[in-house]
């Protein structure tokens, strides 16, 4: 006797009838006279021909599939004992090796081609050896044999010192020649110009060029004083640093080309910058006063020099004026001795009234003759240069 089902049926493998369901009361099933719920059917009704959704799921995909590759289908149908389509045959022919070449070839060409654009060049390596460079275009280097790096050379990179931003052990503290610290903020602009030395000389470019940059700007600061650094030697140090940089790189073979560097900031340290400018401004005061105290100097220097040499000046003018005063008047005494000798009573009549013109000639003078008694004897003297100088203003 068949073992029965939840509903009371037997679940032949020969799609049997529901003979004994119907022999049963409703009261035997568990629905009664009714479907099972949701539409489901009985285990036990093996004769219908309808599957699941998932099962003409996977079926179609297998057809789709086996359409695709080629295949064909081999009687793969439903069976007369219930079971699902058997699995694709696989069937290669000449038109799917062609395509499958095809495809082979065409990852292969996209593999070994590639572009370099203008700002770039590429290095070519042969299991890990460098062959040859690329240069602007279409290159080609068989892959897998032959790889390619592509390097942008023109374009610029920074690489900043003393910012803070590479770590805290970045900093820009250093000592300077007379014992002060300064604050450095810096940047070296590069590029590439051998991109071969630059892959294979260089582990990390830009911890090199830092490392590099850093040393150098400490023995050049190592090597100055606080105050030209701040104020008038920045173009001259920033020189310095690229030629020093560049010199050491050029050392290592790293193929790199330092562009400029860029001096942004020099400056104590911030603990102390109040102070330092406190510093700064007294010295300037400083300076300020001892410049002023230099013109005092050299304003009253100059002018006790000049009324030193006006003081010489007029007493060398005395002095020759007096020589030769004293040698006309010797000139003179023996000039008038010789026409003495020659006519004493003209020359001494001469000589008086000379003396009398020099002694009387600036006094008021009354002139007196004889008979003082009777007041006949005053002569009027008529002053005769105050008129004249009179008539003159008059007529002004």
């Amino acid at each position: 006797m068949a073992n029965q089902g939840p509903w009371g049926g037997g679940g032949g493998g020969n799609g049997g009838g529901d003979d004994g369901d119907r022999d049963k009361r409703p009261s035997d099933r568990p629905w009664g006279d009714k479907q099972p719920p949701n539409g489901s059917r009985r285990p036990g009704q093996g004769g219908d021909p309808q599957r699941p959704e998932i099962d003409e799921l996977m079926k179609k995909g297998q057809e789709r599939l086996r359409v695709l590759i080629g295949g064909r289908n081999n009687g793969g149908g439903t069976g007369g004992n219930g079971r699902g389509p058997s699995g694709p045959s696989f069937n290669m022919n000449r038109s799917t090796v062609a395509i499958a070449g095809l495809a082979v070839v065409a990852l292969w060409a996209f593999s070994s081609f590639y572009r370099v654009q203008t700002n770039e060049q590429s290095v070519e390596f042969l299991f890990g050896r460098s062959v040859a460079v690329g240069t602007e275009g279409l290159n080609f280097a068989p892959w897998p044999f032959v790889t390619a790096e592509v390097v942008p050379v023109t374009n610029e990179r920074t690489t900043e010192i003393g910012t803070g931003r590479a770590g805290p052990t970045d900093t820009g503290l250093m000592l300077t020649r007379d014992q002060n610290i300064v604050d450095m903020e810096y940047q070296v602009v590069w590029n590439i110009r051998d991109p071969e030395m630059y892959l294979f000389n260089l582990a990390d470019p830009s911890d090199t060029i830092r490392a590099v940059a850093e040393s150098a700007m400490r023995d050049i600061i190592a090597r100055s004083e606080l105050a030209p650094i701040l104020n008038r030697d920045r173009g001259s140090i920033a020189t310095d640093l690229r030629e020093a940089v560049q010199s050491t790189l050029d050392e290592y073979q790293s193929g790199i080309n330092v562009i400029r560097v860029n001096l942004d900031r020099a400056d104590p340290p911030e603990e102390v910058i109040d102070a330092f400018r406190e510093v700064q401004a007294a010295q300037q005061e400083r300076d300020r006063l001892e410049k002023e105290a230099d013109a005092y100097a050299n304003r009253v220097l100059a002018q006790a020099r000049g009324d030193a040499a006006q003081t010489l000046e007029q007493a060398e003018g005395y002095r020759a004026q007096a020589v030769n005063t004293a040698a006309g008047e010797a000139a003179r005494f023996n000039s008038i001795y010789e026409e003495y000798v020659n006519a004493p009573e003209v020359t001494r009549r001469r000589m008086y009234l000379e003396t009398m013109e020099e002694v009387l000639g600036g006094v008021n003078k009354i002139i007196l003759g004889e008979g003082l008694n009777e007041g006949s004897g005053v002569v009027p003297y008529l002053p005769l240069d105050q008129l004249r100088n009179n008539n003159s203003g008059g007529t002004n």
